[in-house]
């Protein structure tokens, strides 16, 4: 009896190790069927990407021409050397002289004359934007099936909801409207009693978001947050838009402690901001390998326009400085780096402008461009992949109806055609042609820095033989660093550039430069930057465009009459 209830429970426990065993095959069997086919299809996805590439469009704020190590500055910049020299420096590239006309005609594709921004810049508390009917960039490239996103420096206006990034083309938007802030708390003053805080995830406020960490790296880190959680098989634009290393001057002091040779304490902080700019494109690279982005990747790195010196920055050999229209303000930092170069570690002298990058990263991205765009920009890709010819021979940097500050400028300094009392740069092959007044046009050799104060102006190669004059020519290929005026010399050739610069004004739009509005001040919307037109305003919004409708008129009736009045 015993022995007979030993086995009862012996079979029931053969027979529970035999289900046992039999579930746990089929557990091991399904869970090694569900592996292998996981570890499949990863590398499935991996062998066949989407066909088209990722796009990373790093835009540095004020960078000077020659602050860069490989333009022979004494600033430290490994990561970008390195970038540059493995892809494509872009050695005759040019932007605008300011903020927002440089961000604008990126976005656009098109110039200031065609926008209407084609003066000075977007000021917070001006009700005005991007114009809404212009097709923007992100819009083309998320029509194409691109995720598109910001971070950083938006400085195209706000003062109305459709005007917003995020209205304007991007999934996600995280940084700064306005132009400059501070880099820690994001408080930025537009005046007295006119402050307030300056930092949007999408439209609203950051504060949550806001650790008080330096921008760059608050930046670089949302950037990388990004990367991290977006599928590498599904083409992605990231437009990184630092607000380094515009002022105020502000760095995390270990930064700092690379520069002490450095006696101007302003190139000090400018330098050790530009070094803590490159750790953060470093930090950006290494993000875009670790998760899968990097082989199949363009990236383009651009300044917005040239540098300040009374900031730090420095433009040498080129003439002028940020705000000016001579070379220093207008000629830019510039690469392309990319496994997908044909021909890498290449220096291009091909001419490109930054209305370019609109259709050549849509071209790129399989978008399509529209034939009533009227597009500005020409797409370049063959010329900076391949060394081909550029396709652009002339470049409008611009032409602004309301700056008229030059006191000798006349009709009859332009041979009748134009009034050189209007501010104007145009380029057409060799040629470069200025009138008005061009802006500050020092040369400022590196060691004018060494001086605590660059006020004083020590060792800057003055102009003197430049007052009075109101029009300039330059064979900017033979002389680009623009010293031998050859106006008087070659007066048939001013006389063409001044027709070619009639006829681009032919085709300009009024220029929208409204009036402060005081219902922008932050205190009336819970002390943040922001929108503050609503539905409601719209009807004023058609108001202002009749002022500058108005305001076109009065210039050209001014042309008619032989004269121009200047606007004070």
């Amino acid at each position: 009896m015993v022995l007979g209830a030993m086995h009862g429970r012996m079979g029931r426990s053969a027979i529970l190790l035999t289900l046992l065993t039999t579930f746990s095959g089929f557990i091991n069997s399904t869970y090694g069927t569900w592996k292998s086919s996981f570890h499949a299809n990863r590398v499935n996805n991996v062998e066949k990407p989407s066909s088209q590439p990722h796009i990373i469009f790093i835009m540095v704020d004020d960078q000077g021409f020659r602050d860069v190590g490989y333009h022979g500055s004494e600033i430290k910049t490994p990561t970008l050397d390195r970038l540059a020299s493995a892809g494509v420096k872009l050695e005759n590239y040019y932007v605008q002289p300011l903020c927002s006309p440089s961000r604008s005609q990126l976005m656009t594709g098109r110039y200031q004359i065609h926008t209407g921004l084609q003066h000075s810049i977007i000021r917070p508390t001006q009700p005005n934007c991007l114009p809404l009917e212009n097709i923007t960039l992100p819009q083309k490239l998320k029509n194409a099936g691109y995720s598109t996103h910001m971070v950083g420096k938006w400085h195209l206006g706000f003062y109305k909801r459709g005007c917003m990034p995020t209205q304007r083309g991007f999934d996600t938007f995280f940084g700064s409207l306005l132009g400059t802030g501070d880099y820690y708390n994001h408080y930025k003053c537009d005046g007295p009693s006119m402050c307030g805080y300056d930092l949007h995830e999408g439209e609203e406020a950051a504060w949550e978001q806001d650790h008080g960490i330096y921008s760059t790296i608050m930046y670089t880190q949302k950037a990388e947050k990004i990367l991290e959680s977006h599928n590498p098989n599904q083409p992605i634009f990231l437009y990184l838009a630092y607000q380094a290393v515009h002022s105020p001057l502000q760095v995390p002091a270990r930064y700092l402690e690379r520069y002490k040779s450095i006696p101007n304490l302003h190139r000090r902080k400018y330098a050790a901001m530009v070094s803590c700019l490159d750790e953060a494109v470093r930090n950006l690279t290494l993000a875009l390998k670790q998760y899968g982005y990097y082989d199949n990747m363009v990236m383009v790195y651009s300044s917005d326009n040239g540098g300040q010196p009374m900031a730090g920055g420095s433009n040498w050999p080129l003439r002028g400085s940020k705000g000016s229209y001579w070379e220093g303000g207008i000629r830019a930092v510039g690469f392309v780096h990319s496994p997908l170069l044909v021909k890498k570690g290449t220096r291009s002298r091909a001419l490109i402008h930054i209305t370019d990058w609109y259709p050549t990263l849509v071209m790129l991205g399989e978008g399509t461009l529209d034939e009533n765009q009227s597009l500005d920009g020409y797409d370049v890709w063959e010329a900076i992949s391949e060394g081909r010819p550029s396709p652009r021979m002339d470049i409008l940097h611009n032409i602004d109806p309301i700056y008229t500050k030059a006191k000798n400028g006349s009709w009859k300094a332009g041979f009748g055609i134009w009034n050189t009392a209007i501010r104007a740069a145009l380029r057409v092959g060799d040629w470069k042609l200025l009138t008005g007044v061009p802006g500050y046009s020092d040369w400022i050799p590196p060691q004018t820095f060494s001086t605590l104060l660059l006020a004083n102006r020590w060792q800057n190669e003055r102009v003197s033989w430049d007052r009075g004059k109101s029009i300039w020519l330059f064979n900017i290929t033979a002389d680009p660093y623009e010293r031998v005026d050859l106006s008087r010399r070659y007066p048939h050739v001013v006389k063409k550039m001044l027709i070619r610069l009639l006829r681009y004004n032919k085709t300009a739009v009024p220029c929208r430069y409204p009036p402060k509005d005081y219902r922008s001040n932050p205190q009336y919307n819970g002390g943040v930057w922001g929108p503050w037109y609503t539905d409601d305003d719209e009807d004023e919004d058609d108001n202002l465009l009749l002022y500058d409708l108005e305001q076109m008129k009065s210039w050209k009736k001014g042309k008619r009459r032989g004269k121009f009045k200047r606007k004070t």
